[in-house]
C-alpha cells in the first residue's frame, strides 16, 4: 500500500472510529427498546433535511446550511418520535417505518426533476466515506467526545426521552460522513453481535467495528470497490461469524 492511498484512508477509518464509538452505545439502546427502525428514519429524515438545502436556491446560499438543516429536521423527528413513543407505544415501530417512507419519498419528489438528483441521494444513502478529510472530522470528533463523557458520568439520560434527541445529533453527523446504509449497519450489526454478552460487550463490539472497516476499506481499494457497500458487508459476515462462534462456545460449554 502506497503512501498516498495510506493518506486517503487514513481519514476514512478515523470517521469510522468516529461512528463505532457512538453507535455501539446507542444501538444497543435501540435494541433494548425494539425501535430498529429508528435509525433509518432520523437518517432518512436527516437526508431530507440536506436534499432540501440542496435544492432550495433561497437556503443553498445561507451559511452552513448542509449541517444545520439536516440537523434540524433530525431533531424535529426526534421530538415526533419521542412524544409518540409515550403515547403510542404499542404502534411506534410501525408509525417509524412510516416516518422513513414518507421522508424517502418526499426526498425522491424534490429531487424528480434535479438533473444532478440522482448523484445526490447515492451520495446521501451510500456515503462518500473515502473522501471524507481531516476537517470534517473535527465537529463530529468533539460531539462524540462529549456524548461519551456524559454517558460514562450519567448513563440514565441513555433511559429517558433525552436519548431521542443525542439520537438525532448523532444520527445528522454520521450521515455527513458514511451515509445512511453505513450508519445503520454501524448502529445495528455490532451492537447485534454483542446482544447476549453482558461484561465487555462495548469493547467487543468496537473491536468487530474496527475490523470491518478496516477489512473493508481495504477490499475496496484493491478490487475498486465502493468502501461504503464493503464495510456493510463485512460488518453483517463479521456479526454472523461471531454469533456463530458464540452459539458454537456456548453448546460446547454445555456438553
Amino acid at each position: 500500500m502506497d503512501g498516498a492511498l495510506l493518506l486517503i484512508l487514513l481519514p476514512a477509518l478515523a470517521a469510522g472510529l468516529l461512528v463505532l464509538a457512538t453507535h455501539v452505545v446507542l444501538g444497543r439502546q435501540v435494541l433494548k427498546r425494539g425501535i430498529i427502525f429508528i435509525d433509518l428514519a432520523i437518517a432518512q429524515v436527516a437526508a431530507l433535511g440536506t436534499v432540501m438545502a440542496h435544492h432550495s436556491h433561497y437556503l443553498s446560499d445561507i451559511p452552513l446550511v448542509t449541517w444545520w438543516m439536516p440537523a434540524l429536521f433530525a431533531l424535529a423527528g426526534a421530538g415526533l418520535i419521542a412524544w409518540l413513543a409515550r403515547h403510542c407505544r404499542d404502534e411506534l415501530e410501525a408509525i417509524i417505518g412510516c416516518i422513513y417512507v414518507v421522508s424517502a419519498a418526499g426526498a425522491m419528489l424534490l429531487l424528480a426533476n434535479d438533473p444532478h438528483g440522482g448523484e445526490l441521494l447515492k451520495q446521501v444513502l451510500s456515503g462518500q466515506i473515502l473522501w471524507v478529510n481531516w476537517s470534517q472530522l473535527a465537529v463530529p470528533a468533539l460531539v462524540s467526545a462529549l456524548l461519551l463523557l456524559l454517558w460514562a458520568y450519567r448513563p440514565s439520560v441513555l433511559y429517558g426521552s433525552y436519548f431521542y434527541f443525542m439520537f438525532a445529533i448523532v444520527i445528522t453527523l454520521s450521515v455527513e460522513l458514511v451515509g445512511v446504509y453505513l450508519v445503520f449497519s454501524s448502529l445495528i450489526l455490532p451492537a447485534l453481535a454483542v446482544n447476549r454478552i453482558t461484561r465487555y460487550w462495548w469493547l467487543t463490539a468496537f473491536a468487530l467495528g474496527v475490523s470491518a472497516y478496516v477489512v473493508g476499506l481495504w477490499l475496496s481499494t484493491l478490487f475498486d470497490l465502493p468502501a461504503g457497500s464493503a464495510i456493510v458487508l463485512c460488518l453483517a459476515q463479521f456479526t454472523v461469524i461471531f454469533r456463530l462462534w458464540q452459539q458454537w462456545s456456548m453448546a460446547k460449554t454445555v456438553t
